[in-house]
């Protein structure tokens, strides 16, 4: 299990190889474009699959800064995205894409940044949990209530693919880990490796589907996302410290809130918008993993 553990660690050097082969080889790519929906669903199966009740109840347990973070997930990630997208003068496309990230729940990956920064990883399980079960009705609204006087929303539709593309397999994960616990926890690291190899192909699909604007766009959409993601590190821990939260719970706020579940974003995108709205999703999965690990890199060295 060393090895997938390890495959696991590189995530973002096989989200960077995958999208520079999306973008050199993009007639491989584009026709998986429609299972896009179908392969985040496998991610979120597996997120399921090693999740018990008792994750369940640490949520009751631990309210406060679960309730904090779910609070800025979905108030400073959806506001920062629009006003760094005004900032820069984005088109509508991407500006949909940019808020569908900020307003997706926390991604799962902040699971592992957390541990590998000396954070709380249970609470960052919880609070990874708490903000997809939310997700469901506050993303579609979320982004409804932003986006409404600039694109058509599908607001209805939008909760209904939520709910099948992310309530479903979770809750169906979580059903066959209480018949198979004993075995899923002997193949976590390889449930991590599957979610790990599906959601760089999203990458690579969603960068191989932009291969020709990519010229154009990449980079200020590049430093949007990196803006973005920046907003939520710097948002989340600073607005924890100010409630007097202790150090290793504000490390883990601002993880789980600067990093999102983009796969979900690229999705929904994909299927309600364009194909270029899905881009900054695709952009942030591959850079909040490269910020994510260079934190937890930093925190390393820097122990308290």
């Amino acid at each position: 299990m060393k090895l997938f553990h390890y495959f696991n660690r590189l995530f973002p050097l096989w989200a960077i190889l995958l999208g520079t082969l999306g973008y050199l080889l993009p007639a491989t790519f584009t026709p998986m474009a429609p299972g896009i929906a179908w392969l985040l669903a496998l991610v979120m199966f597996a997120m399921g699959l090693t999740l018990s009740a008792a994750d369940f109840t640490r949520v009751a347990r631990t309210p406060k800064p679960i309730l904090l973070g779910l609070v800025l997930q979905f108030t400073v990630m959806p506001l920062a995205a629009l006003a760094v997208s005004r900032l820069l003068e984005l088109s509508a496309e991407l500006t949909t894409g940019m808020v569908l990230v900020g307003s997706a729940a926390g991604g799962t990956a902040s699971n592992v940044i957390t541990w590998l920064a000396g954070g709380r990883v249970a609470l960052s399980v919880s609070m990874t949990l708490a903000s997809t079960l939310a997700s469901v009705l506050l993303t579609p609204l979320i982004t409804w209530l932003l986006l409404q006087n600039a694109v058509e929303i599908n607001a209805a539709g939008m909760l209904v693919s939520i709910a099948k593309i992310v309530l479903a397999p979770v809750l169906l994960g979580v059903v066959v880990h209480h018949f198979t616990a004993r075995a899923v926890k002997r193949i976590e690291p390889l449930l991590a490796s599957v979610a790990v190899a599906l959601i760089v192909l999203i990458i690579a699909i969603v960068v191989a589907l932009n291969a020709g604007r990519l010229a154009s766009i990449g980079a200020v959409v590049l430093l949007a996302v990196v803006m973005h993601n920046g907003m939520g590190l710097l948002g989340g821990y600073w607005l924890a410290r100010a409630l007097r939260f202790d150090e290793p719970t504000c490390r883990t706020i601002a993880i789980e809130v600067g990093m999102q579940n983009s796969g979900l974003a690229v999705a929904l995108a994909q299927q309600f918008f364009t194909a270029t709205a899905a881009l900054p999703g695709a952009l942030f999965s591959v850079w909040h993993n490269v910020s994510g690990s260079l934190l937890a890199s930093w925190r390393k060295r820097h122990n308290d």
